[in-house]
C-alpha cells in the first residue's frame, strides 16, 4: 500500500456535515497530530456565510448565522453528488434557511446575495471553500504549501457523491490522493497502535454517528492487515436530525404559549437551532438543560428547558435506527455479536447517553471503547492513509495494508425489468468482475447498458447510476451475439464499466459520473482559474485594510471578520445527456 514519495506533505480531511477537521502524520514524532485552525480548535465548522462584502468560512461563518441565516450555508454534504428531486433533498430545503433551486442538469443549486448581487454556487463549490479552509489551517500550520491530500465520505456515498467529493478537492487546488471510507479512517486511529504480531485477529466493530450521516463497519485487525468484513449505515441520519427534531418541539412549544407560529421566521429558526444544539451538547453531562433567547418573535422573550428523558423520547426512533444498523452490518459478515471484541466510538453524536446504553444492551453489557477521540479519529487515520500513498512513512505504518469492501450491489438491467448483480455487496475493492450477455431482438444493432447499484431483484427497487450504449453489433438472430460487460471499481469506489461485443471489438465505455451530475473537466479548470485569479484580488484587499487598520481607519472587530475572507468562485453548470434506447440486454 505504500506509495512513491512526491513533493511536501500529504494530510488527511475529515471533511463532516457539520465539523470537519485536518491532521498530518509527522514521522519525527511517530504519530499524527490534529492542526488547530485560526481561532485555536481542532475541529472547524463546515460553514460558509456570504455578506454584504465578504465571505465567511467556519467559526466566522458560524458567527454570522443567526444574524444573515438566509445567506449562511451548512450541511452541504447533504446535496453534494444529489439530484434535485430527491426526496431527502426536498425534505431537507423545508428545514434550511438558504435558497436551493434546480439547476443545469437537475442539480442543486444554492442561491445567496453576495457583495451586492445574486449568486449561484453548486454543492462542490461550497464543499471547495471548507476544503480551502482547511487546505489553509494546515499550509499555516506547517509553514509550506500543501497539495495532496485524503479526504474521506461516509460510507454509503454513491459514485456519484464520491466524485463530486474529488471535484470539491480539485477546486480547492488539492491532488485528491484517495477517498476513503470513514469508519476505516477511524479503525486506522484505533488500530494504529494496537497492531501487534500475535497471530490473533481482532474483530471491532466501527460504530460512526457524526452530524450528518451513520456509518457502521466490522473491520478484522490482523497486525497490519485491516480487512473490512461488512458495513451498513445510513448518508442521512445524524445530530442534525436530532437538532431538528428539538426545534420542532420548541416551535411547538412556542406556538401553544404564545399563539404565535415561528415556522416562516428563518432568523428566529436558526436561533432557536443553535440554542438545541448547544442544549444537546449539554443533556451528555446533565440531566436537564435550559436557555434564554431575546426578542425571539415579535419582542417576545423565550425561555425554553428540556430533560434529557423528553430528548430521548423525540429521537427514541433514530436512535433505534442505530441499532439496526448494527445488528444488519452483523447479519452481513455472518458474525455473533459475541465475536465482536471492541465497539469503538466515532463522532461526535456517539456521546449521547442513550445511545451509549442501547449499544451496551445490545452487546451484553460490552464495556465500550471510548479510548480514542470521536471528533478527531476520521481526520486521524486519513493522515495516515495519506502518509502511506505519498511515501511519507516509518516502520510503523510503511505495513500497513487497508483492504475495503463495497457496500451494495452493483450491476446491470436485463429483460423484464431486472437487476443481474455483476459486483456483490461486501466484494473487496479494487474489483474487476466480467459477466457475458446477449441481445433481446433478432437483429439488433445496438444494446443500451443501464448500471445499477442495490440489492433488490428489480431494477425499480435500486438506484440508476448511469448509462450508455453500444452500437456497431452486426445484425443476428436474438440471443446469438456475446456482449462481454466488465465492471471496474477502483480504490476510491469509483465505477467504470464497459461493454464490448466479441464478434467485432467493437467498445463502449462509461465512468459512473456524468448521468448524475457531475462536473466537466473544463468546468473545473474554470472555478480553479477563477479561484486564483479572486485569490490574488482578495489578497490586495487583505493588504490595502491592514494598511487602514495600522491609520486607524477599521475597527479590530471588522478587521478579525475582513481576514476570513478566502476565495471567490462563480458557479457554471453542465447539461446532463441523456442516451437513447435502442434495447436490452438479455441475461
Amino acid at each position: 500500500m505504500a506509495g512513491t514519495k512526491v513533493d511536501g506533505q500529504a494530510i488527511g480531511i475529515d471533511l463532516g456535515t457539520t465539523y470537519s477537521c485536518v491532521a498530518v502524520w509527522q514521522p519525527r514524532h511517530d504519530r499524527a497530530e490534529i492542526m488547530a485552525n485560526d481561532q485555536g480548535n481542532r475541529t472547524t465548522p463546515s460553514c460558509v456565510a456570504f455578506t454584504g462584502a465578504w465571505r465567511l468560512i467556519g467559526d466566522a461563518a458560524m458567527n454570522e448565522a443567526a444574524m444573515n441565516p438566509v445567506n449562511t450555508v451548512f450541511d452541504v454534504k447533504r446535496l453534494i453528488g444529489r439530484r434535485f428531486s430527491d426526496v431527502s433533498v426536498q425534505g431537507d430545503m423545508k428545514l434550511w434557511p438558504f435558497k436551493v433551486i434546480s439547476g443545469p442538469g437537475g442539480r442543486p443549486r444554492i442561491v445567496v446575495q453576495c457583495r451586492g448581487e445574486e449568486k449561484y454556487f453548486a454543492a462542490e463549490e461550497i464543499s471547495s471553500m471548507v476544503l480551502f479552509k482547511m487546505r489553509e489551517t494546515a499550509e499555516t500550520y506547517l509553514g509550506k504549501k500543501v497539495k495532496n491530500a485524503v479526504i474521506t465520505v461516509p460510507v454509503y456515498f454513491n459514485d456519484s457523491q464520491r466524485q463530486a467529493t474529488i471535484d470539491a478537492g480539485a477546486i480547492a487546488g488539492l491532488n485528491v490522493m484517495r477517498i476513503l471510507n470513514e469508519p476505516s479512517a477511524a479503525a486506522i486511529a484505533y488500530g494504529l497502535g494496537r497492531m501487534q504480531d500475535t497471530g490473533e485477529v481482532k474483530t471491532v466493530l466501527i460504530f460512526d454517528f457524526g452530524g450528518g450521516t451513520l456509518d457502521i463497519s466490522v473491520i478484522d485487525i490482523d497486525n497490519e492487515f485491516f480487512t473490512v468484513k461488512a458495513t451498513s449505515g445510513d448518508t442521512h441520519l445524524g445530530g442534525e436530525d436530532l437538532n431538528n427534531r428539538m426545534v420542532e418541539h420548541f416551535v411547538q412549544d412556542f406556538l401553544k404559549k404564545h399563539k404565535i407560529d415561528i415556522g416562516n421566521n428563518t432568523r428566529a429558526l436558526m436561533r432557536l437551532k443553535t440554542a438545541c444544539e448547544r442544549a444537546k451538547r449539554m443533556l451528555s453531562s446533565t440531566a436537564q438543560t435550559k436557555f434564554e433567547m431575546d426578542s425571539l418573535q415579535d419582542g417576545i422573550d423565550y425561555y425554553g428547558g428540556i430533560t434529557r428523558a423528553r430528548f430521548e423520547e423525540l429521537n427514541m426512533d433514530i436512535f433505534r435506527k442505530c441499532i439496526e444498523h448494527v445488528e444488519k452490518c452483523l447479519n452481513d459478515a455472518k458474525m455473533d455479536k459475541s465475536q465482536i471484541h471492541d465497539v469503538v466510538l466515532v463522532g461526535g453524536s456517539s456521546r449521547i447517553p442513550k445511545v451509549q446504553q442501547l449499544l451496551v444492551d445490545f452487546f451484553n453489557g460490552k464495556k465500550l471503547c471510548k479510548s480514542i477521540n470521536p471528533d478527531e479519529a476520521v481526520a486521524y487515520g486519513a493522515a495516515v492513509q495519506a502518509a502511506i500513498l505519498n511515501g511519507d512513512y516509518n516502520q510503523k505504518v510503511q505495513d500497513l495494508v487497508l483492504v475495503d469492501v463495497t457496500p451494495l450491489s452493483l450491476g446491470i438491467e436485463v429483460v423484464g425489468g431486472f437487476m443481474r448483480v455483476v459486483i456483490p455487496r461486501t466484494t473487496t475493492i479494487p474489483s474487476r468482475k466480467e459477466r457475458f450477455y446477449t441481445t433481446e431482438y433478432d437483429n439488433q444493432t445496438s444494446a443500451d447498458i443501464n448500471v445499477y447499484e442495490g440489492e433488490g431483484e428489480l431494477i425499480k427497487d435500486n438506484n440508476l447510476l448511469g448509462k450508455f450504449t453500444l452500437d456497431g453489433i452486426p445484425p443476428a438472430p436474438r440471443l446469438v451475439p456475446d456482449i462481454n460487460v466488465t465492471f471496474e471499481i477502483d480504490a476510491n469506489c469509483i465505477l467504470k464499466v464497459s461493454a464490448q461485443d466479441m464478434a467485432t471489438g467493437n467498445k463502449n465505455s462509461i465512468t459512473i459520473i456524468s448521468d448524475k451530475g457531475g462536473l466537466s473537466k473544463e468546468e473545473i479548470e474554470r472555478m480553479v482559474q477563477d479561484a486564483k485569479k479572486y485569490k490574488s484580488e482578495d489578497k490586495k484587499q487583505i493588504n490595502k485594510i491592514k494598511k487602514e487598520k495600522e491609520e486607524g481607519w477599521v475597527s479590530k472587530e471588522n478587521f478579525e471578520r475582513i481576514v476570513q475572507i478566502s476565495d471567490k468562485y462563480q458557479v457554471r453548470g453542465q447539461e446532463a445527456n441523456e442516451g437513447n434506447k435502442e434495447g436490452k440486454l438479455g441475461g
